[in-house]
């Protein structure tokens, strides 16, 4: 892995991520948290992962980014509230930091090598798919369906006044 690539997306993956925790502005915080996602599927394809990167780029930036990016333009806000700034949410984000660094450095280090594993193809990965796991393709395609029903609701609702 070139290690100049791996910094750069790593600096780009966090500026983003960042700003999309603090950014005033909904809609730059949110153009802020799909960057990011750009940022984790560049790690993905930096690692030889292309099909998960792939899965990264379509299903997250594709779909996520894009829906919550449309949530956010299509829901009326009252832009006159300010709730200031929470200072509960920055203590959890340390503490399950400070609990992740503390769990990273515990752990011992292997040093068994791993096994060698035959190439996953996208091929196989759509028979594993259709073949084992398509019950489990079925509930995630139902709780997808349920949520985008729900997010239609939600921009649908008028607002009461």
């Amino acid at each position: 892995m070139n290690s100049a690539a791996f910094f750069i997306i790593a600096i780009l993956t966090i500026a983003a991520a960042l700003a999309a925790a603090s950014l005033r502005t909904l809609i730059h915080a949110a153009l802020s948290f799909a960057l990011a996602f750009v940022g984790v599927a560049a790690f993905f394809f930096l690692l030889g992962a292309e099909f998960v990167g792939l899965v990264q780029v379509f299903v997250y930036i594709g779909a996520v980014a894009v829906l919550i990016v449309f949530t956010i333009l299509l829901t009326r806000r009252d832009v006159g509230k300010d709730r200031g700034f929470n200072w509960s949410g920055v203590v959890v984000a340390v503490a399950v930091f400070a609990g992740l660094l503390w769990a990273i450095l515990k752990t011992p280090m292997l040093s068994i090598a791993a096994p060698p594993i035959e190439a996953l193809t996208v091929k196989r990965i759509g028979e594993v798919l259709m073949t084992d796991y398509v019950w489990p393709l079925q509930c995630v395609g139902l709780v997808l369906t349920a949520a985008l029903i729900g997010a239609l609701i939600l921009v649908m609702e008028e607002k009461r006044e």
